[in-house]
């Protein structure tokens, strides 16, 4: 990052921006690619370009883009999101899902404008949505004449995991939002990609969002090394959640569910706050995210080992023992 070769990217561009821009880009199979300062703004972004005030936007019901962007599709691009519920108590939304969803035309209903996918997706425990279901989706969305954009903050994750290429994952969107601030591990950056037309439109979109930067060169050096050093090493973080999930599992009658890649959720035994799982789990060094009241979330990352990932399994394992025998 200290040597990077910079230029000013708001101006006329930064050298080390646009190698990483092509870079993801190719990798994605993508014409253009576009760096962000976060994956909010560029899932945002992407909302942006794609729709119009007044229409709907369908996700899944437990969707990022819902929960925790701070009701960005509403505030920004003045569009509704119409939550997918899955089916049949399954985790994620399906095809079928996502055309049960979509209303039948009417003057007295909103018309909609985008569907939108996440992969992996963070609240159903970083499922992976496949290859054969997202290629569904956007069947059901091409039918409909709808675009498609993919919050793909843990692509990289979804990739590694399934052995799918990044490339192939990105014929199921129009954009794809990715995310170099997650498992990559660094401090800054998310980038969105789609053909040429689309990208510039998002380039005046960051501009008004404030998300233009100038010698972002030194962040974008990050991210290319990550590229380099910490893509194919997903997989270790992927066998780190398994062995802490294998820990915790059945835990004073706490629930696991079981890790597709590198988040691991806990539900846990009737009657237990997770505020207070998440506060004693602080005071022993292990830190977790309360995930709803009965549900804690564990994320495993380059800075923790196998034995570390093992060891804070054992340590929630025993907390929560104890807290159900009390």
């Amino acid at each position: 990052m200290a040597e990077a070769e910079v230029g000013d990217d708001v101006l006329d561009g930064d050298p080390t921006v646009g190698r990483l821009e092509a870079r993801v880009a190719g990798l994605l199979g993508k014409e253009r690619a576009l760096f962000f300062p976060t994956g909010t703004m560029a899932n945002q972004a992407g909302i942006w370009v794609h729709t119009s005030p007044g229409t709907e936007v369908l996700l899944d019901a437990n969707a990022h883009i819902i929960n925790w962007e701070m009701a960005g599709a509403a505030a920004l691009s003045g569009v509704q999101v119409r939550p997918v519920v899955p089916g049949d108590g399954r985790l994620v939304s399906t095809a079928a899902d996502v055309e049960n969803a979509i209303r039948p035309a009417s003057i007295h209903a909103p018309v909609a404008s985008l569907v939108c996918v996440e992969n992996t997706h963070n609240g159903a425990g970083g499922a992976v949505a496949s290859l054969g279901e997202l290629r569904a989706i956007q069947a059901v969305a091409r039918a409909n004449r709808l675009p498609v954009h993919m919050d793909g903050a843990r692509l990289w994750n979804a990739s590694v995991a399934t052995g799918t290429s990044l490339a192939d994952f990105g014929t199921c969107a129009d954009t794809v939002m990715l995310s170099f601030s997650k498992g990559l591990g660094c401090p800054v950056g998310a980038m969105l990609v789609g053909d040429d037309t689309v990208i510039r439109r998002a380039h005046m979109v960051r501009k008004r969002l404030g998300g233009g930067m100038r010698q972002s060169g030194i962040l974008a050096a990050a991210a290319l090394h990550a590229l380099d050093a910490h893509l194919t090493r997903l997989a270790d973080d992927h066998a780190n959640a398994r062995a802490f999930a294998d820990e915790v599992q059945g835990a004073g009658g706490a629930r696991v569910v079981a890790p597709d890649t590198n988040i691991v959720m806990v539900d846990l035994p009737d009657g237990m706050s997770s505020a207070a799982v998440v506060a004693a789990a602080r005071e022993e060094g292990v830190l977790l995210s309360p995930w709803h009241a009965t549900r804690v979330r564990a994320v495993t990352h380059l800075d923790v080992n196998a034995e570390a990932s093992k060891s804070a399994g054992r340590t929630l394992r025993a907390i929560v023992e104890k807290l159900a025998g009390a």
